[in-house]
């Protein structure tokens, strides 16, 4: 991945100090690392979820993850 394709996201110090002692001695190399495939993981999960909704209800969840910007 390009650094042009990446994009900051904040998030609190105090998660960020947690997120990094608990993968230190693990084989993730950073906490940006971890973040984004944890993101990944829960969007997928998201997607799998979409299937099994009702048009009504899969749009709702779409406009939620706009307002988040996790979708364009």
């Amino acid at each position: 991945m390009d650094k042009e394709d990446l994009k900051d996201v904040s998030i609190p110090a105090s998660l960020y100090e947690k997120i990094k002692e608990m993968i230190k001695g693990t084989e993730m190399e950073s906490v940006s690392k971890y973040v984004t495939k944890i993101i990944k993981e829960s969007l997928e999960k998201e997607e799998g979820t979409l299937e099994s909704l009702s048009k009504e209800d899969e749009e709702k969840v779409k406009e939620r993850l706009k307002a988040l910007g996790y979708l364009d």
